[in-house]
């Protein structure tokens, strides 16, 4: 008979791939996490069956940890500028906060490795985030672009943002200013 699986071992498994994967990307060998998170390599696979498999759960981990981070909290009532203000702050201010986990969900988002089903997955979490964005179009207040289009300029304006904010913390809150002004002139119709 199985043993039960612990959380406990599933958590540092991610943990450890977190942080191999940030130092040596995502080519790093399994070996290596197991052994950073105390668990034989053949422990790691009965938690995830494959090295996809743990990439895929690691992707959705951070994703459903930054929606968790973004979304309280978001004015919704307000204007679409208040809402975009509240997520880009919450955004660079989680990865200002954790280094980490923007060098790994920056290289997994890039992978081929990460399913549709995974891809999927992780836009639901995103859902209010997203419907942000659809209500600036719909609305005529951000330029006529597609949504993805628009994530991707907040996503290429926050990494400039977060690297200048963890650079000159003294900094930090004029950065972060900053960049959401460009951002803002960047997709706002007028």
């Amino acid at each position: 008979m199985a043993r039960p699986k612990s959380e406990d071992k599933r958590n540092a498994i991610l943990d450890s791939a977190l942080q191999i994967f940030a130092e040596q990307g995502l080519g790093a060998a399994t070996a290596k996490i197991a052994k950073g998170a105390g668990v034989a390599e053949g422990t790691l696979f009965n938690y995830f069956s494959t090295k996809d498999e743990l990439l895929n759960q690691l992707y959705l981990e951070i994703k459903t940890e930054l929606s968790e981070v973004m979304l309280p909290g978001l004015p919704r009532g307000e204007s679409v500028k208040s809402r975009m203000r509240h997520l880009w702050h919450t955004y660079v201010d989680w990865g200002v906060a954790f280094p980490e986990k923007r060098k790994v969900t920056a290289l997994l988002s890039m992978s081929d490795r990460i399913t549709t089903q995974t891809q999927a997955i992780s836009a639901h979490t995103m859902a209010d985030i997203s419907l942000t964005l659809q209500h600036g179009i719909d609305s005529g207040t951000f330029r006529e672009q597609p949504p993805a289009f628009v994530a991707a300029i907040m996503r290429s304006l926050a990494e400039t943002t977060m690297d200048f904010m963890s650079n000159e913390p003294e900094q930090a809150q004029r950065y972060r200013d900053a960049g959401f002004e460009a951002y803002w002139n960047a997709i706002a119709a007028s």
